[in-house]
């Protein structure tokens, strides 16, 4: 009986973390998680931020929310009416292994948003990029994980709102995963593309993977 009632409990657990993993296959998302990690914002005030329509933020924050991976910060009154800030924690919930298609979809979101980040560089700054497809010794693996979340931790934990004085904007992409000994290994089970997340007007992202890459600037 014990052990059916902690499957049971566990079931939930598991919903929010599939949920959460796939909450991050979409790039609007992804730079709603990005802006609510150095400020609490209203759906309202992050759509001016990203230049969207509050309609369209209010369904990936509520997406997001649902998937555990927005807090409720604050509810504040505006004009009569109540406003909610949410805002991304530093420590999110777990998120599980996946399958194929689900590593397949969070890569194409992340590419998707590392071409459009890239098109805001600045010219003739310096910048890191690291991109390898190696066999490693299972410590240097071990190792390279725990540098990767030092560095996650750096720089949420430390984010700042848009527009602080003497601050600047960076980008950071971190995908570091174990592979499959050999190609055939890796393929999704349909063996096809993987369907697209469209947001609430109908857009979707472009398919795109990789292996490890930082961009910082």
């Amino acid at each position: 009986m014990v052990e059916a009632e902690s499957r049971e409990s566990a079931e939930p657990r598991r919903a929010t973390e599939l949920r959460s993993y796939r909450a991050l296959a979409h790039p609007l998302r992804l730079r709603l998680l990005s802006l609510l990690t150095g400020a609490p914002l209203s759906s309202a005030e992050a759509a001016r931020e990203l230049g969207e329509t509050q309609a369209n933020i209010s369904y990936h924050i509520r997406l997001l929310y649902d998937a555990g991976l927005l807090e409720l910060a604050e509810e504040t009154t505006v004009r009569g009416g109540r406003a909610k800030r949410y805002r991304h924690p530093v420590d999110g919930p777990a998120l599980p292994a996946g399958g194929p298609e689900d590593h397949v979809a969070v890569a194409s979101a992340l590419a998707s948003e590392m071409v459009r980040r890239s098109g805001q560089r600045i010219p003739g700054l310096p910048g890191d990029l690291t991109d390898a497809e190696l066999t490693v010794r299972p410590e240097t693996w071990e190792r390279a994980r725990a540098l990767a979340a030092e560095l996650g931790r750096i720089v949420h934990e430390e984010a700042l709102p848009p527009g602080t004085e003497g601050a600047v904007r960076m980008s950071a992409t971190v995908l570091l995963f174990r592979m499959a000994e050999n190609e055939d290994q890796g393929e999704p089970e349909t063996g096809g593309k993987p369907e697209p997340d469209a947001d609430a007007s109908g857009d979707a992202s472009d398919g795109a993977s990789g292996s490890v890459s930082r961009e910082a600037r």
